[in-house]
């Protein structure tokens, strides 16, 4: 057996123990060099690095901003108005060598279920000193980095470094929505009522002061009228006067015939009168020529 056959597999064991120390350091990662369990060296930088085969083992973690959703989260703000609230935060893994003593085996799955617990404490303790009003409105931006700054240090312990807290969604619990609806409702009747009361008491004025323009307007109309009609009766009694004065026959004439077209309308017209009435002076004077 010559020197090739026992080289061979020498050099097969050579080269797989030297592909088995090298590993490769993604630039989105963080990589831990463990000795049995114990972390000996940190890489960082992506690239090529080493280990010694078979005692050394790599782990490595996620260098990314990763984000967690928090969730739904029950409220009591400072007016005890229950509120529900669903968050999410960005994170890091700032230090992992930190992180792997915190989490262990258990890896980004453990360190978001002790991170998520964090988050809910603290949102819960933030949005506890502060009205509803504050949290349903649009300014919360200092609600949100209160809770973040409140959950860095603690989020610090497990070697991470806690980026941003956001407040998604805001609601009422749904055994307090009916109840809510229903007070909304009754103000918004309420506001209603009153809207109707001030329109019907606008109205009312309104129809008063126009009745009471019309009496004004109808009044003095009748006024002028009755000034119309007594001057035209002053100069109708001016001029018969003048008439009577120039001829009192023609005046007793006129006087008569006026009185007969009154009397004697077309159609059939019955008048009992006694033989020697003045009414019919005139038809006397014609029958008796």
């Amino acid at each position: 057996m010559n020197k090739s056959t026992y080289l061979l597999p020498i050099v097969v064991i050579v080269i797989a123990g030297l592909l088995s120390s090298i590993f490769i350091v993604d630039e989105r990662q963080k990589a831990l060099v463990l000795q049995f369990g114990r972390v000996v060296s940190v890489k960082e930088d992506p690239g090529l690095a080493f280990k010694i085969p078979l005692v050394q083992e790599v782990v490595t973690y996620d260098d990314r901003i990763l984000s967690i959703d928090v969730g739904p989260i029950e409220v009591t703000p400072a007016d005890d108005r229950r509120l529900v609230v669903d968050a999410f935060a960005r994170f890091r893994i700032a230090d992992v060598v930190q992180f792997r003593q915190a989490v262990g085996n258990g890896g980004e799955v453990v360190a978001g279920q002790r991170l998520d617990r964090i988050l809910t404490a603290e949102t819960r303790e933030v949005l506890g000193t502060v009205s509803s009003k504050d949290i349903l409105s649009t300014d919360r931006a200092a609600l949100m980095l209160r809770i973040r700054n409140a959950a860095i240090a603690e989020a610090r312990a497990l070697g991470l470094e806690v980026v941003d807290v956001r407040l998604k969604a805001t609601d009422l619990p749904p055994q307090n929505l009916e109840a809510t609806f229903e007070r909304m409702r009754a103000e918004r009747e309420r506001e209603a009522t009153d809207e109707r009361a001030r329109g019907n008491e606008a109205a009312q004025r309104v129809r008063a002061q126009a009745d009471r323009t019309v009496v004004e307007l109808v009044s003095e109309a009748r006024r002028e009228a009755e000034i119309t009609r007594g001057e035209a009766d002053a100069e109708r009694n001016a001029i018969f006067a003048d008439a009577f004065g120039a001829d009192p026959e023609f005046f007793e004439f006129y006087r008569s015939l006026n009185a007969y077209r009154a009397a004697l309308q077309s159609g059939n017209s019955t008048m009992v009168l006694s033989p020697d009435s003045d009414f019919f002076n005139y038809f006397k004077d014609v029958q008796g020529r």
